[in-house]
C-alpha cells in the first residue's frame, strides 16, 4: 500500500517541498477534487515554480555581463543561426514568443548598447536585418559560458539519469501541447 493509499500527507516526508504544503491545503479544503486533480495540479506548480526560481537564478549571471534575459535571448538566437550571425525582426520574434513591441524594445536597448545593428534586406525593402556586432558577438560567447555553467550549478541536485528522465518527460509534454518547431 502506497503513502497515498494509506492516507499519509506528502508533506511529512523529508524530502517535502513548497508544493507538497500547498497540495496538503488543497485536499483539506477540497477533498472532492481527487487525487488525479491533486497530482496534475502539483506537477503544473511544480513546473511554474521551477522556471521562476531558474529564472530568478540565471539574472545575476546576465547581470555580469550587462545583459537581461531577454536581452541575452537574443544575442544567443542570434548566435546560434552562425555565420553572418543575422536575422530578420520577423525571424527573432518568432525564436522570442513575444510581441512585436517587446522584440523591437528588446532591439532598440541592444542597438543602443552597440551590440546589435539594424540594416534594411536587400531581398525585402519591407524587412529588416538584424545583426551581431563584434562586441555584440564577443559579449554573448563569454556571457553563455557563464550561462551554461550557472545552469549546471543550478541542476547538480539531479543525477544524470534524473536529468535525462526529467528531459525526456517535458520533450513529451511539450510535443503533447503542440510545441513542436521554433515559429
Amino acid at each position: 500500500m502506497s503513502e497515498r493509499e494509506a492516507g499519509r500527507q506528502p508533506e511529512a516526508e523529508a524530502d517535502a517541498d513548497a508544493i507538497d504544503e500547498l497540495r496538503a491545503q488543497w485536499r483539506r479544503e477540497r477533498p472532492d477534487m481527487g487525487l488525479a486533480g491533486l497530482d496534475a495540479m502539483a506537477l503544473v506548480g511544480r513546473i511554474k515554480r521551477a522556471d521562476h526560481l531558474l529564472s530568478k537564478g540565471m539574472k545575476p549571471v546576465f547581470a555580469e555581463h550587462g545583459l537581461e534575459f531577454a536581452e541575452f535571448d537574443v544575442l544567443a538566437t542570434l548566435r546560434r543561426v552562425g555565420a553572418p550571425h543575422e536575422l530578420t525582426a520577423g525571424g527573432l520574434l518568432k525564436s522570442a514568443m513575444v510581441t512585436s513591441g517587446a522584440i523591437t524594445n528588446r532591439l532598440d536597448k541592444l542597438e543602443r548598447k552597440g551590440l546589435i545593428e539594424r540594416h534594411p534586406d536587400p531581398a525585402d525593402r519591407r524587412a529588416i536585418r538584424v545583426r551581431l556586432t563584434e562586441e555584440g558577438l564577443a559579449l554573448v560567447d563569454r556571457a553563455v559560458v557563464d550561462h551554461v555553467a550557472n545552469e549546471e550549478r543550478m541542476l547538480a541536485g539531479l543525477t544524470a539519469e534524473e536529468r535525462r528522465a526529467l528531459d525526456g518527460a517535458l520533450r513529451r509534454l511539450l510535443r503533447s501541447l503542440g510545441d513542436t518547431h521554433l515559429g
